[in-house]
């Protein structure tokens, strides 16, 4: 039986898709040196939580002005609706992310949306396409080099968010106070220019039982893609980069733009890489002679506006 196939819709239909809506409150455009900007084949990003103080906005706004791709994978936990139900936030920076993904929509750039647990309220529109932005559940993407990989969030593997739905808003309350305290203590090194630095990503990986969920929650994804019959699995979901093989499955985790600021992409060869947005910010300042800290590249950002 042939899948049904859905009419695409306007973005103008949903408000929140419209790109319009956005630039008429931009507080930063891009305005970049081309020779800054680099071209992949795919780019992969999760994990943005928009709608929460712990969104990296200016690393990852940064970062959408020095990219560019013929596809791009929001991979889960684009917006995060857990916390808006409680209190709404929405920072101008966040108006910013959303018109730079649509933007590169109209441009033709193939966007591929997959919710996650925290943007699951987009679930149920899984099959239709908003002025190019492709609602899916689950997708399948080939490679240039012949790899079939399946990209989905990966909350499917989380057994607290499934076996006790409960305990996964008392983690994410836990979480939130964690991130809380991430961004008070980069505002004090931005302030002392200082680069960022995780202290939520230190954390985790200190912890022992945080340590074992993930290696688990790795293997579990890396199985089900086996049993699906591809070559690989992108996720995000634990906010944590990584990219390695497990019992012949290529695994691969985008990260976050809460803790890690990561992307994966893939390059016209079919090469895989995860990027570590400040690591290339500090690359990129260290050419042209100035010191990197969030200051810095707030201030550039602003310079753009």
């Amino acid at each position: 039986m042939m899948a049904k196939q859905f009419p695409p819709i306007s973005t103008s239909d949903i408000p929140l898709l419209d790109a319009d809506r956005y630039e008429a409150r931009l507080s930063r455009k891009p305005r970049v040196n081309p020779a800054d900007r680099t071209r992949y084949r795919t780019i992969w990003i999760s994990d943005i939580h928009l709608g929460t103080r712990g969104c990296n906005a200016d690393m990852l706004i940064d970062f959408l002005d020095h990219v560019d791709s013929d596809a791009l994978y929001l991979v889960g936990d684009i917006i995060d609706g857990w916390r808006l139900k409680k209190k709404f936030y929405w920072p101008d920076g966040h108006n910013d992310i959303i018109w730079r993904i649509l933007k590169r929509a109209k441009r033709d750039t193939r966007i591929v949306y997959i919710p996650g647990n925290h943007d699951e309220m987009f679930r149920q529109f899984t099959g239709l396409n908003f002025g190019g932005v492709e609602i899916r559940r689950h997708a399948i993407h080939e490679t240039a080099d012949g790899r079939r990989l399946l990209v989905m969030h990966g909350d499917e593997f989380d057994t607290v968010m499934l076996a006790h739905r409960w305990l996964a808003f008392v983690g994410d309350a836990a979480y939130t106070t964690l991130m809380r305290l991430n961004w008070l203590v980069n505002k004090f090194r931005q302030r002392m220019g200082l680069p960022y630095w995780s202290l939520s990503k230190v954390a985790k990986h200190k912890v022992k039982n945080a340590v074992e969920f993930i290696g688990r929650f790795e293997e579990l994804v890396a199985k089900a893609a086996g049993n699906r019959g591809v070559d690989g699995v992108v996720c995000g979901h634990i906010h944590t980069a990584e990219m390695r093989e497990i019992k012949g499955i290529e695994y691969y985790n985008d990260g976050d733009w809460v803790e890690g600021c990561t992307a994966l992409v893939e390059c016209d060869d079919g090469t895989m890489e995860i990027l570590h947005w400040a690591d290339e910010i500090k690359a990129r300042e260290a050419r042209r002679g100035q010191p990197m800290n969030l200051k810095t590249v707030k201030g550039n950002l602003e310079q753009a506006a």
